[in-house]
């Protein structure tokens, strides 16, 4: 079992900054790969970033390339989500999740957080 808990939420001007961060625990949460998604009212939960258990692979959804970026820590056990340049659209619930079989998709991931508001203001 792993557990995860994000935190960083908040409420920014539309191109102001925030880092999310996401603490996995359990023994074997460094052996996961950690994925970032987010979901706003009304609306399909969606693919925002993941990086791999090694920390050498990084994927993104095309609408954040170039100004979000995933990272773990050495430990593997922390993800962060560093969000630049953020727009009225990336505001949602982001949450975030663990898992073994692939990076890009919701189902590759079996262990979810509770999320994360973000709230990008024009």
């Amino acid at each position: 079992q792993v557990q995860l808990r994000e935190s960083g939420g908040g409420l920014v001007q539309a191109g102001d900054s925030l880092r999310l961060s996401c603490a996995a625990s359990g023994r074997t949460a460094s052996t996961y790969n950690m994925g970032w998604f987010r979901q706003a009212p009304g609306k399909e939960r969606e693919f925002v970033a993941a990086v791999s258990r090694s920390g050498g692979t990084t994927r993104y959804a095309d609408s954040v390339k170039g100004r979000f970026t995933a990272s773990r820590d050495n430990a593997k056990t922390t993800m962060y989500l560093q969000m630049n340049s953020l727009r009225p659209e990336d505001s949602a619930v982001y949450y975030c999740s663990a898992g073994t079989r692939g990076l890009g998709r919701d189902s590759f991931y079996d262990f979810w957080g509770q999320g994360t508001q973000v709230t990008a203001s024009s």
